[in-house]
């Protein structure tokens, strides 16, 4: 008797309490191998997107490469048309609508009213044997199939709304820094500079395309533009495969963040071309970084962004709250912020907010629009391998001095330029020949001359 009462209300607390054991998760997609069907080879990478019958992967050395799907095996293939679903289903959360299967408390007593009929009947059954006491049991299967089949499924819609951003509040970071100004409409805050940090710069560049920082004219229409009520994205865009061109971020010095993957889809940091505060210049001479500058933080305020990313949200140092897959967290008002993290991807997995791309760019060099306009001065120069940056000093005003070793000599690169924007380049080689050049925006080289000082 007591072994069957025991059994009984088992029974029941397993009925109230079996909707508890469900649970949403899911799990990260460990590096993988990849059967090369075409090549006859296997390689070892993560899944990154599937777009346009192209494969997006990811070695461990953070490389992006694309292959066509039809490379794969069958069983990749697969795979990935599964991955690439579940991703859209995911990252498609900026309106929330889910459909639950819930169990109401009135549900729940019916269904354990109907457990307790069906013991009861099987305990009168085995003690008086009675074939009428199996009516209790009908009685309680009943229950249990009308309330199991009912439809129960709920359907819950929630739209997430951002708050604004306060854009007297935004200002006063930018305005700490000197050269640094802003001006807002009621879509955009506005950030213009000269594109130059108030920091030294370049030293520690081993991996070097030989341009030098220059004045950038980010003023007026070519101003950087951070929105002022940023939108949740339906599907937010892996800067692996998107957004190796332009800038992501602004910092509150005035200097574009680039994505942390140079154009060619490789870890800028990680191959040595960046500086000592994660910056190096591009083909137009236009300094910029590709790690989140850190090292602002102390002039900033502690607690304070250092950035804000080019969909409108704040981005932060390091912190030890949970992040979400995009490295952000959403806060208890529905704001949202990024945060920094030590290695690749550093910062902005993938763009949260919504942003407006550049017709004229494709992925994965495509960028966000609008973006701030810059001109080659110069004609792009290659790699200088072997050389490595260990000085960079500012002699005065609009005036520069670079130095790097090649084979353990120091070469040294003068330049300024006048209020007429004229540029002069002195390069100075260790046997004291000169190289003198001098440029002019929107002309080619104006003057070129070899002397050989005494």
């Amino acid at each position: 008797m007591k072994s069957i009462k025991k059994t009984i209300v088992i029974c029941f607390l397993l009925v109230l309490s079996t909707p508890l054991f469900a649970h949403k998760g899911g799990h990260g997609t460990p590096l993988k191998s990849w059967t090369i069907t075409t090549r006859n080879e296997v390689i070892k990478a993560n899944f990154i997107s599937y777009e346009k019958e192209r494969v997006w992967l990811s070695n461990a050395n953070h490389t992006v490469k694309s292959y066509p799907l039809s490379a794969f095996s069958n069983a990749d293939q697969q795979y990935i048309k599964t991955q690439s679903q579940l991703i859209k289903a995911l990252n498609s959360d900026a309106i929330i609508s889910t459909k639950v299967p819930t169990v109401t408390y009135f549900n729940k007593a019916l269904i354990g009213l109907g457990v307790l009929l069906l013991c009861f009947s099987v305990f009168k059954l085995v003690k008086q044997k009675k074939i009428r006491d199996l009516s209790y049991g009908v009685l309680g299967m009943v229950v249990i199939v009308i309330v199991g089949c009912k439809n129960t499924t709920t359907t819950s819609t929630s739209t997430a709304v951002v708050p604004q951003n306060k854009v007297a509040v935004m200002q006063t970071f930018f305005e700490k820094f000197e050269g640094v100004t802003t001006h807002a409409d009621k879509d955009f805050l506005y950030i213009s500079s000269n594109g130059l940090p108030n920091h030294q710069m370049m030293v520690g560049i081993s991996n070097w395309q030989q341009q030098v920082p220059i004045q950038q004219n980010y003023t007026g229409t070519n101003s950087w533009a951070i929105p002022i009520q940023p939108q949740l994205a339906k599907e937010p865009l892996s800067t692996k495969t998107n957004l190796l061109k332009g800038a992501i971020a602004v910092a509150v010095n005035g200097i574009p963040i680039f994505n942390p993957l140079n154009n060619r889809g490789e870890d800028a940091n990680a191959i040595g071309e960046l500086d000592h505060w994660g910056g190096h210049c591009g083909r137009a001479d236009d300094y910029h970084y590709h790690l989140p500058p850190l090292h602002l933080q102390n002039q900033v305020g502690a607690g304070n962004p250092v950035a804000y990313a080019v969909d409108g949200f704040p981005v932060y140092g390091e912190t030890t709250d949970p992040l979400d897959q995009y490295l952000g967290k959403t806060n208890a008002d529905g704001s949202y912020q990024y945060h920094t993290i030590k290695d690749y991807p550093y910062f902005i997995a993938a763009m949260r907010g919504e942003v407006v791309l550049d017709p004229k760019t494709e992925a994965p060099e495509n960028q966000v629009y609008p973006q701030p306009r810059t001109q080659e001065l110069r004609p792009a120069l290659r790699p200088l391998k072997g050389a490595e940056i260990t000085d960079f000093k500012s002699l005065e005003a609009n005036n520069y001095a670079l130095t790097y070793t090649l084979d353990s000599k120091p070469y040294i690169i003068k330049y300024h330029w006048d209020s007429d924007d004229n540029y002069t380049y002195q390069f100075i080689n260790p046997d004291g020949t000169t190289t003198v050049e001098t440029y002019k925006p929107r002309e080619t080289k104006i003057n070129q001359e070899k002397t050989r000082e005494k």
